[in-house]
């Protein structure tokens, strides 16, 4: 029985550790593509103005990456997001009931 709540215990550590890491995800994403977004004015007006670059593929470029960042990274943290909170397919969830109960019998 005392093994029964150990496993039980570190399971439940091991399940608050990776929302823990999810929500530090979430922080960071937030964080670093509102910085992007604020400053990106900023930084095409003083730095990379159209006279001092000469290309406004350039321009298009920036913008391609400021906006595209935040959907492409929010696609990864979506994904994160469904590993952490249990929304694995039932097969994948039998699939390692099972493999844990080999292991055990072994």
């Amino acid at each position: 029985m005392k093994k029964d709540n150990l496993t039980k215990l570190d399971r439940a550590k091991k399940q608050v550790a990776a929302i823990k890491g999810f929500y530090n995800h979430l922080v960071v994403y937030l964080v670093i593509n509102l910085a992007l977004i604020i400053f990106k004015e900023t930084v095409v007006v003083t730095i990379l103005s159209k006279k001092a670059i000469g290309n406004p593929d350039f321009l298009n470029w920036i913008d391609w990456n400021v906006y595209g960042t935040p959907i492409l990274w929010g696609i990864g943290l979506a994904i994160h997001g469904l590993v952490v909170f249990g929304s694995r397919p039932k097969f994948i969830r039998n699939w390692e009931e099972r493999k844990i109960q080999e292991y055990m019998n072994d």
